[in-house]
């Protein structure tokens, strides 16, 4: 019943703007960046909307339950990132003229193989992030009701594609503007009730928290995800009968959808990979275990991927095409800085609290959960029940606005970039995509929705990062350097998520660089780009084409930067340009 009353009406909304959207699709450029007539503060929702994923709804107060609260850089480094691109990109991105992050690339070096290569590393990032929103979508509902996990999915896929098939970018964009407001709604105020409700002591331990280490109370375990639980001595563990029986210390597999009913003052057994919750590494302000050694290593590693990546994000560099202009581009920017500071105020509370309240989350791998799963502990009446249904409506939102940009660069990529065709392709692109993605999130249940999002951030930084930051502000790019900095930075990127995926296990500074390589893979594509390019000769139009990036619409040249141009209003800026172009 809560996963009806709170998907539904996200559910119809997302539909019905969708249908309103048709009227406004006449052209390919209506579908993929509305037309550019997008306004600085609806855009700025928009982008915090589709930005505010299922790593940021659920994800954060996830990691701080399992990982301590030294996850919450995580936040620290998605909004800094917004900081770099309006410095960087954003104006720049909007005088291309682009639609795409590939059509930028073609834009300013000329080379249709930068072009097919992008669309492939937009094809990489989309999957990267759109498979962990459908598959927190099927977690989500199957934690609030008894729908199966593959139903989310599906109906998450089904109204994504939907919604963009019809309305394409114009109905996204007041979707995810909406649901951004609706996601700030429904996670503050649970967020205030929650710290009005519990009590005293449980807020003092939040705040000073201790290890659990002993179950104060019969502890009801329902594993969502195949987990390794490592039983420090002889553990009790009661039958549905109620009979007590003793587990022998060492290792416990426990399958999905397997109970176990730990009695209380039992010890409590650790996670394979995790830190113990509430102990020293749990509390320590930094990312990884001080066992692994190099915690400062791993809080860096994620930062430049998260900060970094944010740049090179399609789905976000998409929406400063839908702008006006270049001042309308940075001031989006601005605006989603003042937003995103507000919603990241709060994940760290339900983290906390879920530390105290959910610990069993902990051990059963489904932290991803701990949001929705803390009214209902405070309260089991109906406060409880309505304040879980807020925020699986709000957690559903978050799935959808993210999913509705991931899926339109995907299907950008393949119908614009790769096989370029008409509006009606498009929308047969949209429904194909969501298919696939549906498919690969079905078997993706046991992985870890932040990892796979971090990810995909540090492919976008290994890759798009150092294409745009070179293609705006180093004249002397050339399409050869650039294409042999892409493929390294996603060869570098790619290549450590499959060793970490499929590798054997590794520890110490390997095992934080290889599950985190941007620190090593970032500058690698600089090097590449920049000694490859100086070892060739830039195209002589290439300045000219930098003027273009850098100065407003109204005194540059409105027409390809490498071909005739037309005349501005500063005779200085005419001059150099017909010099260069020549």
């Amino acid at each position: 019943m809560v996963a009806v009353l709170a998907v539904t009406p996200v559910v119809l909304f997302t539909l019905l703007i969708g249908l309103r959207g048709v009227a406004a699709m006449r052209t390919t450029s209506d579908f993929l960046v509305a037309s550019r007539r997008v306004s600085p503060l609806l855009n700025s929702a928009a982008v915090s909307g589709e930005y505010l994923s299922a790593a940021s709804f659920l994800g954060v107060a996830g990691l701080v339950v399992k990982d301590g609260v030294g996850s919450l850089w995580y936040p620290v480094g998605f909004t800094a990132g917004y900081i770099a691109m309006l410095v960087l990109v954003a104006a720049p991105m909007r005088r291309s003229g682009a639609l795409t992050v590939p059509d930028f690339a073609e834009a300013r070096l000329a080379s249709p193989a930068l072009r097919r290569l992008a669309a492939l590393v937009v094809l990489v990032i989309g999957g990267l992030y759109l498979v962990p929103q459908f598959r927190t979508a099927g977690l989500v509902l199957s934690a609030v009701s008894q729908t199966p996990y593959w139903v989310g999915v599906v109906i998450a896929g089904t109204v994504v594609s939907a919604t963009l098939a019809l309305g394409g970018m114009r109905a996204a964009t007041y979707v995810q503007a909406f649901q951004f407001f609706l996601k700030l709604l429904l996670f503050i105020v649970p967020a205030v009730w929650l710290l009005v409700q519990v009590g005293v002591s449980d807020r003092e331990e939040a705040l000073n928290p201790v290890g659990f280490t002993t179950f104060t109370r019969d502890t009801e375990l329902t594993v969502d995800v195949d987990v390794t639980l490592e039983l420090p001595g002889e553990t009790a563990v009661r039958e549905p009968g109620g009979a007590e029986r003793v587990l022998p210390p060492g290792e416990l597999e426990v399958r999905s959808g397997e109970t176990i009913v730990f009695a209380e003052g039992g010890a409590v057994p650790d996670v394979r990979g995790g830190v113990t919750l509430g102990g020293e590494d749990w509390r320590r302000p930094l990312l990884g275990s001080a066992d692994e050694g190099h915690p400062l290593l791993g809080t860096w590693a994620v930062l430049v991927a998260t900060m970094l990546g944010t740049m090179g994000l399609p789905h976000v560099l998409m929406r400063f095409h839908t702008s006006p202009d270049g001042r309308a581009a940075r001031r989006t920017a601005a605006i989603t800085v003042g937003l995103l500071s507000v919603f990241y105020l709060f994940p760290g509370i339900y983290g906390v609290l879920g530390r105290v309240l959910v610990p069993e989350l902990y051990l059963s791998g489904a932290t991803d959960t701990v949001v929705v799963a803390l009214p209902a502990q405070v309260d089991d009446g109906w406060p409880g029940v309505l304040f879980t249904t807020l925020l699986t409506a709000g957690a559903f939102a978050a799935f959808l606005a993210t999913s509705l940009g991931l899926l339109l660069v995907v299907s950008g990529a393949i119908a614009h970039d790769l096989m370029p065709g008409s509006l009606r392709r498009l929308r047969v692109t949209v429904l194909l995509a969501a298919a696939a993605m549906v498919l690969l999130a079905l078997p993706s249940v046991r992985l870890d929705a932040g990892v796979l999002v971090t990810w995909g951030f540090t492919v976008a930084a290994s890759t798009f990062c150092p294409l745009l930051v070179l293609g705006i502000w180093w004249s002397r790019l050339t399409a050869a350097g650039a294409i042999a900095g892409v493929l390294a930075g996603l060869v570098a990127s790619a290549g450590s998520i499959g060793m970490t995926l499929f590798g054997p296990p590794l520890s110490g500074v390997p095992s934080i660089l290889v599950a985190q390589p941007a620190p090593w893979s970032v500058p690698l594509a600089f090097a590449v780009m920049v000694l490859v390019s100086l070892a060739g000769t830039p195209p002589a139009w290439s300045t000219a084409a930098m003027l273009r990036l850098h100065l407003d619409e109204d005194r540059h040249p409105a027409g390809p930067s490498h071909s005739t141009v037309a005349v501005t209003r500063s005779s200085t800026v005419r001059r150099r340009i017909r010099r260069f172009v020549r």
